[in-house]
């Protein structure tokens, strides 16, 4: 067994791998977490958030321990933000994080070490049992609730996003600067990475939750899940506005071949001409309507409500490019007098047209934008299913003939 714990400790300093545990007035099992800890490393970095109780105290007997400590509690989020940058000075590569109410097992640390040896990118989170004894129901609840939105907001599927039992790859995180000072960082810190490229993956852990009685939780329901709630909202948002367009664009910036995309997405059989037009019609009139600079943005999103095709749909939204803009604006000053009556302007076609102009007869360009969106984008929804309806009848008229 000594031998096995030399392995371990020699493991820990050749990935330069630290144990961060941050804690808060949890001096009945903190002293118990870093006997635990420090048999398998003395790579460790407590934060100490402003406890009011005798963890100070108990800190003194564990010499060897590097210290982190402020008066006042700020939240376990700005505790590990705190303890990740002690890690970075220090040097560290790595940071296993393990909360100090007792809840996780220090023996499960050599699974973080084995799970490094294939994954040495990754943020590896220790995914816990939660159909356990004595699982607070709140907490399934909360979990179940977390992994919907973090897979609404990146696209993945998790196990357990609750989890405090995690390992950092510190030299891939230290450049983002995140926002979340409480519970809600641990939602955020996922979902930031995983924007950022780096995987996330998970490991079976155990988890031990005391009677309800002797359970101590700084976990305040209704502030906490509202944090929780509102941080969601902001990455939604930014999920759908920005880093899922962003990620289509990328992706089809790399397919050389444009004719191969198309020939991909609008001949394919898995799709009813219908779906394919729509997605084209659709393209063409967000690509129209005046949402300048959100346009292929809000069409990806409502492509993907919509189930329409979303190659289709930003292919045909790109009519807005700069070529095709002045005639855009043309004819949606030229649409825009039919509503504006008496008060109509004209303006002639030119490729000079300006974004000035544009201002002083916002009204009618607006009007007539919306018009010109609509009817292009039946046109085109019309002009591409008959297209597709006589190439489907071509090609089965030519297979019978053979």
């Amino acid at each position: 067994m000594q031998d096995t714990l030399i392995q371990y400790r020699q493991a820990f300093e050749a990935h330069n791998i630290c144990v961060v545990i941050p804690t808060y007035n949890n001096a009945g099992t903190l002293e118990t977490v870093l006997q635990d800890v420090l048999q398998y490393t003395n790579r460790v970095i407590v934060v100490n958030d402003g406890s009011t109780d005798d963890t100070a105290q108990i800190l003194t007997a564990f010499p060897q321990v590097q210290q982190v400590y402020y008066d006042k509690n700020r939240g376990k989020g700005i505790a590990l933000r705190k303890g990740f940058a002690r890690a970075t000075e220090l040097k560290y590569d790595y940071a296993i994080t393990i909360d100090s109410d007792g809840q996780h097992f220090a023996a499960d640390l050599p699974r973080f070490l084995g799970a490094l040896e294939t994954e040495k990118a990754a943020i590896i989170i220790g995914s816990r049992n939660l159909q356990s004894e004595n699982m607070p129901g709140k907490n399934s609840f909360a979990n179940r609730f977390s992994n919907f939105w973090f897979y609404v907001e990146t696209g993945q599927k998790a196990p357990d996003t609750q989890s405090g039992y995690r390992l950092y790859p510190l030299y891939l995180i230290k450049d983002i600067v995140f926002w979340g000072s409480k519970y809600e960082f641990e939602v955020e810190v996922l979902v930031r990475s995983a924007w950022k490229g780096i995987k996330i993956t998970w490991i079976p852990v155990n988890v031990y939750y005391p009677p309800p009685e002797k359970r101590i939780s700084h976990f305040r329901p209704l502030p906490d899940f509202s944090r929780i709630s509102v941080l969601n909202t902001i990455l939604v948002l930014i999920a759908f506005l920005y880093i899922k367009p962003r990620d289509f664009i990328l992706q089809m910036s790399r397919i050389e071949n444009v004719k191969e995309l198309l020939r991909k997405n609008l001949f394919n059989k898995d799709e009813s001409a219908h779906k394919k037009a729509a997605s084209i019609g659709f393209g063409i009139f967000m690509g129209i309507v005046p949402l300048w600079g959100f346009q292929m943005a809000v069409a990806l999103v409502f492509a993907a409500l919509f189930r329409l095709n979303k190659a289709l749909t930003i292919i045909a939204s790109n009519i807005s490019i700069p070529p095709m803009i002045p005639l855009i604006v043309f004819m949606s000053f030229l649409l825009g007098r039919v509503w504006m009556g008496k008060n109509a302007v004209y303006m002639m076609f030119s490729s000079h047209i300006t974004i000035q102009a544009v201002k002083l007869n916002l009204e009618q360009y607006v009007y007539g934008s919306v018009t010109l969106a609509v009817v292009a984008g039946i046109a085109a929804y019309g002009i591409t299913y008959l297209v597709l309806r006589l190439s489907t009848r071509q090609k089965t008229n030519t297979e019978l003939a053979k």
